[in-house]
């Protein structure tokens, strides 16, 4: 029996397949390449020329590329059917957080600061002013509502101002979670500088098993320039208290978050460093946002889009070399990116969910008992625009707050798919819309896409991971860990 098959099998395989083209967005990549995205997030980089033959039907079914594309679901053929299933089976994956929503509920117990940070998004208030502490009767009502979420995992996050001086209610808004007779599983988290910790504080973290997270901007001279209080110790302060949750609670218990000013942007392996010297495993490189006190000191304005990409681009360049070092260390906000480049699964970041975050996602009980949106719709609230209100405590039944037009209108308008541009736009996939952000700079729910620096900004990071991946198999497999991992 021959081993080989007749001349005419391989004469028929260089004949032009009959196929189906699978919906897709392509964009330039470089002057030679583009990037082709479908449904599910997926991409490939092809040459530019390639493009044309597979639109018009005339690509060979052995060119390399033609089995790329069939692959992943941007073609089917006679061989092929099920792919739509597959791809329909990906969309619904991703899409499955929808009915488990809303995940992160946010408490706004206080107000008050005694830290004065210039970037500061919430107009913090000074820390005499009993008036911006949030009350029993509506922290209550709080509860009533968080306990109506259809999530059966809840994460209830206390927030300022800095929530620790409002101490007190914190411990009676956990015993009341606590009083209550719910099959649902409630974690907490204490978003604070850390200045205020103190040992009746950790013993009550150790008793409930509540998590802390925290602000590092970097080293000390950066950090206390960034995040000025009485007695110029913020960093002294921050990290004398990362130290002290890791002894009494275990080093998993405290994450950090930095915040970029103007006066970071020269210091991103000094940030980085900062990091590594204080154990932390990765780092969340954000810009700052348009709200509060970063508007009002001009903060906000202090550097544009191109600056901020540089400062990204070079400290993401130095994680990655750290990396090749054999120094295992992440950028968290890459990581969000990747995992919905290279997985079904979507990791409900707020700002890049399609439809928006808002309300599905965190819904927020600020200190005056009015409800919102987003953690940045009340921050938009105290300056003025409360566009996003969504209800008030004591007063709106959970119905009254989750089909308020206030956030059935803004979801509306923020599904990717179908937004203006948004629906063009190859990075789609990877991306939200954020009415929240837009609103507030354009008082529309989608924005200018061209003038729009949050599309800039995301678009230019889509790019920049793509083309860093193909250019350097290191960082391919590198990248696909942190997404397997995020």
């Amino acid at each position: 029996m021959s081993k080989f098959q007749p001349i005419e099998f391989y004469g028929n395989r260089s004949k032009v397949s009959s196929y189906q083209i699978l919906p897709f967005r392509f964009t330039e990549l470089d002057d030679s390449r583009h990037v082709l995205t479908n449904l599910a997030g997926e991409y490939l980089v092809a040459p530019k020329e390639a493009i044309k033959p597979f639109v018009e039907h005339t690509l060979a079914s052995t060119d390399p590329f033609y089995i790329q594309l069939r692959a992943r679901h941007f073609l089917v053929d006679e061989k092929t059917q099920v792919a739509n299933e597959l791809l329909a089976m990906k969309l619904r994956t991703r899409y499955e957080r929808m009915s488990d929503f809303t995940s992160l509920h946010i408490f706004v117990v206080s107000l008050r600061c005694e830290h004065s940070c210039p970037y500061c998004q919430v107009s913090r208030q000074s820390e005499d002013k009993s008036k911006f502490d949030m009350s029993k009767a509506q922290a209550r009502a709080a509860v009533d509502l968080v306990l109506r979420a259809p999530a059966t995992h809840l994460k209830v996050e206390f927030q300022g101002g800095e929530p620790l001086l409002n101490f007190p209610l914190i411990r009676f808004i956990v015993d009341e979670f606590k009083a209550r007779k719910t099959d649902k599983q409630v974690s907490y988290v204490i978003a604070t500088n850390l200045a205020l910790l103190d040992d009746e504080v950790l013993a009550f973290c150790k008793a409930n098993n509540v998590f802390i997270s925290t602000s590092l901007d970097g080293p000390r001279e950066l950090h206390n320039k960034n995040r000025p209080r009485p007695g110029k110790d913020s960093y002294e302060r921050a990290v004398d208290g990362i130290k002290k949750v890791r002894r009494t609670l275990g080093r998993e218990y405290v994450s950090a978050l930095m915040t970029t000013t103007e006066a970071s942007l020269p210091h991103g392996k000094a940030i980085v460093d900062e990091y590594l010297r204080m154990d932390f495993d990765g780092i969340f490189l954000r810009p700052l946002s348009p709200y509060g006190f970063a508007i009002k000191t001009k903060s906000y304005l202090a550097y544009n889009t191109n600056r901020w990409l540089d400062f990204y681009r070079n400290t993401l360049d130095y994680i990655i070399e750290l990396n090749r070092q054999g120094i295992p260390f992440r950028e968290h906000y890459a990581g969000i990116i990747l995992t919905k480049m290279f997985t079904s699964n979507d990791p409900g970041y707020v700002d890049l969910t399609s439809p928006a975050g808002i309300g599905i996602g965190a819904v927020v009980y600020n200190y005056d008992g009015a409800i919102y949106a987003s953690d940045e719709a009340r921050m938009l609230a105290e300056m003025g625009e409360g566009k996003f209100k969504i209800g008030q405590l004591g007063k709106s039944s959970y119905e009254d707050v989750f089909l308020s037009p206030a956030l059935l209108d803004p979801l509306d308008e923020s599904f990717a798919m179908s937004a203006p541009m948004c629906n063009d736009c190859a990075y789609e996939p990877y991306c939200g819309s954020d009415p929240v952000f837009h609103y507030g700079i354009y008082k529309d729910f989608n924005g200018r896409k061209p003038e729009s620096e949050f599309c800039r900004r995301n678009m230019s990071t889509f790019q920049h991971l793509i083309a860093r991946m193909e250019a350097d198999p290191f960082v391919k497999n590198l990248f696909l860990s942190w997404a397997r991992h995020q």
